[in-house]
């Protein structure tokens, strides 16, 4: 049996908008907003020089359902260069880039499968070896159905079987659930590699046979941290290797700074430039939020004497234009402070009562950010670790009002 290789890729969503990426100064943000197609340059660079035997791309390939022209004339011409390499591609369309759009359609050259909206079957045959891969392509946006029924069980046992699936898990309500499945849905049909998308969140989620989603190719917000990319594969009938391949253009990410003994302001911003210089020097460009830790009195105190928006604007001065690109998008405060803060009876009762919140309590207070017709375009949905973040950043602004009235 021969041992194919293959680039499993997803949600490239290229062309994002960044919402809610407001302060970067222009050419910044032209860097940022360029990051999808960089990243998606880097992932057809890799295949042109590593040459694989075919490329999947399960869903998402655009950001919106009216595919920008800028967006398509891109992903042609890496479609183009993969043509002219000899390397076929399958892809599908997934929720945001769904068959039901109107756009103005660029013809993709002939090395390009496009999945219909039903699922089918693709048979190809790879150095004698017989592959068969399966797959779909959104209609609609909002698929509910379960279209993993649709799949077919493996026959040809001497085939390699590959199914392309852009869904997530039934019951998993961390991200929207479109054509949901279980593991159990998957396994049932005795396919050698299940290809997934949708979730950007890097994960296998099982091993034999692998079942894996390769997260987006770009992180475009701080809930999408850290490095992304695409996995390359090698597979055969007896066994599997996944690499991963890293394509980001810039990181998001979160960098603490130790605050303890701090008394002057320079001596923080040399704590953060260290930081900062520490990330770059590890991810390369990012866009990140400092998360002050080890916070005495002394720097409570300190911070007291500005408001957080003057101390973020005189560290984005001090970093100025420095290469690689390092944005700094918030200053945060880790929930723990000194007890000798947070121990008047005032705050302690402030405390105690947001403990007391739920979710739900949350919500409703910070509803008039979330639901200003002209804010909600630029916000994500509340999330758990959001919530905690508004907590730590309440608890951390009283004790630092309160240490500049002592």
């Amino acid at each position: 049996m021969s041992t194919i290789r293959f680039i499993h890729t997803a949600d490239l969503h290229l062309d994002s908008p960044f919402k809610g990426m407001t302060g970067l100064p222009a050419e910044r943000l032209a860097t940022l907003r360029d990051s999808t197609f960089t990243a998606f340059a880097n992932l057809i660079r890799y295949a042109v020089e590593t040459k694989p035997d075919f490329v999947l791309i399960v869903g998402d390939i655009y950001d919106g359902e009216d595919r920008s022209l800028r967006a398509q004339m891109k992903f042609h011409e890496g479609m183009e260069q993969l043509h002219a390499a000899g390397i076929p591609v399958f892809m599908s369309h997934g929720n945001h880039d769904h068959l039901a759009g109107n756009w103005t359609r660029f013809e993709l050259p002939p090395n390009v499968h496009v999945f219909g909206g039903d699922v089918e079957e693709v048979r190809l045959t790879i150095r004698g070896q017989a592959v068969s891969i399966y797959g779909f392509s959104y209609k609609e946006r909002h698929v509910r159905s379960k279209m993993v029924d649709g799949y077919p069980v493996a026959q040809d046992h001497d085939a390699i079987h590959i199914g392309m699936l852009h869904g997530s898990l039934a019951g998993d309500e961390t991200h929207a659930v479109y054509a949901p499945f279980t593991k159990s849905d998957l396994l049932a049909k005795h396919y050698d590699y299940w290809a997934l998308g949708h979730i950007h969140l890097r994960q296998q989620l099982h091993e034999e046979p692998p079942i894996v989603y390769p997260g987006n190719v770009q992180g475009r917000h701080r809930n999408e941290a850290g490095v992304k990319g695409f996995y390359e594969v090698e597979l055969s009938k007896t066994g599997v290797s996944l690499q991963f391949i890293p394509t980001s253009a810039l990181v998001f990410g979160r960098v603490d700074v130790s605050c303890a003994g701090l008394q002057h302001a320079n001596e923080w911003l040399e704590a953060c430039k260290e930081a900062l210089e520490s990330f770059t020097a590890q991810y390369g460009a990012g866009i990140v939020e400092l998360s002050m830790i080890e916070v005495d009195q002394g720097a409570l105190e300190l911070f007291g004497q500005s408001t957080d928006e003057e101390w973020l604007d005189v560290l984005r001065d001090v970093i100025g234009d420095a290469e690689p690109l390092v944005w700094v998008q918030a200053i945060r405060f880790a929930k723990h402070i000194p007890l000798s803060a947070a121990s008047g009876a005032l705050m302690q009762s402030v405390i105690g009562m947001m403990d007391g919140w739920g979710a739900d309590d949350w919500k409703d207070v910070l509803k008039d950010v979330h639901q200003h017709a002209r804010s909600v375009k630029y916000v994500e949905v509340l999330t758990e670790e959001d919530i905690q973040e508004v907590e730590a950043g309440a608890i951390a602004l009283l004790a630092v009002e309160m240490a500049g009235m002592e």
